[in-house]
Formats: C-alpha cells, structure tokens, sequence
C-alpha cells in the first residue's frame, strides 16, 4: 500500500535541511545559475545561505554582490584577516551557519586548524599579532556595543597600522556578518555538511 501523499510527499522540499522557512526557489538569472556552477567547480557545492537567498533573485545578488565586494576585492586586510572577523562576530552571536562556514575558512586560509577552533570559541585565546588583536577587539565592541565607540577606538586601530580606508573596511566586514548572523538564526540556517570537515 502507497503512503498517504505518494511520490509529491516523498519529494525533498527546496529548502529542506538548508533553513526553517519553507520558500520555492525562483528562477535563477543566467548570472546566478553561472555563480551556482562556479561553487560547484570550485567548491563541490554551493553553500547554504546561498540557496537560502535564491527564492528572490535580486536579493541573492544583492546579497551575493555585496560578500564577493566585502571578502574578495582588494582591501588593507587580507582574506584570513577578514574571515578572523567574520568568526570572532558570528562567536559573540552564537550563529552556528556562520562560525562553521567561516570558521572552516579560517582553517583552510591559516593552514592552522587549531587557530580556527580558537577563533570559533574565543579569539583571544589565540597568539595573535597586535594588528589582529586590535580588529578584532574593535569588532567584538561593534558587535557587542556599536554605539559605545569613541574616537579612542578607531586611534587604537591607527596605532596597530590600519589605514582609515582599513577600518572602514574592518567596520564593513563586522557590521555585514552582524547583519547575516541575524538572518541566520531567525531562520534557522543550516550550514552545508561539507564544512565540518574542511581543512581538519
């Protein structure tokens, strides 16, 4: 006997095991099926939080548009650097997408995994340079208490060798993945199997 609601019941649900809201995804544009595949090319999947934006197109690239810009275009910070701030602001939210994705980042960019458990669970028990103690001790008070920053704490960033360019950058990165922990734990996001592995 066929189980009540035969083979359409059976059938995965778009958003099954990726977050708690059950969205259609829309119809990809030609430029997000191409971002699509190149995760799959380089990767071998594409992340969670991307098929979590894909019900709505334009906030897919918005959203897609404005990471690539924060994470990969040339900065005063390097990549690890704003992965490590990626990491100690999800830490302070408790987003568990975001500490495994990026704290998988942190491990593949350090070549250190343990330097990406640290940061997962607290920077500061990590050897860090002043440099990064400064960023993220500066984006630890933005998460916790953006409005208590003062003139003092963008001087302690120009005296660790930040540019002002950098801390806009620093602040930029901090405030995105404040915002993207935020959506994270109101929808319950789930983070690709796939991280928990990487770079172990």
């Amino acid at each position: 006997m066929a189980k009540k609601g035969g083979a359409k019941a059976a059938a995965k649900k778009p958003m099954e095991g990726v977050m708690a809201l059950d969205l259609p995804l829309a119809e990809p544009t030609p430029a997000m099926a191409a971002y699509f595949q190149k995760c799959h090319d380089k990767i071998g999947f594409v992340p969670n939080v991307l098929t979590a934006y894909a019900h709505d197109m334009a906030k897919l690239e918005a959203f897609a548009a404005f990471y690539n810009d924060l994470m990969l275009a040339p900065s005063g910070l390097t990549k690890l650097e704003r992965e490590m701030i990626a990491v100690a602001v999800s830490a302070e939210n408790h987003c568990f997408y975001c500490l495994t994705a990026h704290g998988a980042a942190v491990r593949q960019l350090s070549g250190d995994p343990a330097l990406g458990e640290q940061m997962a669970m607290n920077w500061r028990a990590a050897d860090l340079p002043p440099r990064q103690v400064a960023m993220l001790t500066f984006a630890t008070k933005m998460t916790r208490a953006s409005g208590d920053i003062i003139e003092a704490d963008r001087a302690a960033l120009r005296e660790a060798g930040f540019s002002d360019r950098d801390i806009w950058d620093i602040a930029a990165v901090a405030g995105f993945f404040n915002m993207s922990n935020r959506m994270a734990s109101a929808v319950d996001m789930r983070p690709n199997p796939e991280y928990h592995a990487q770079a172990r």
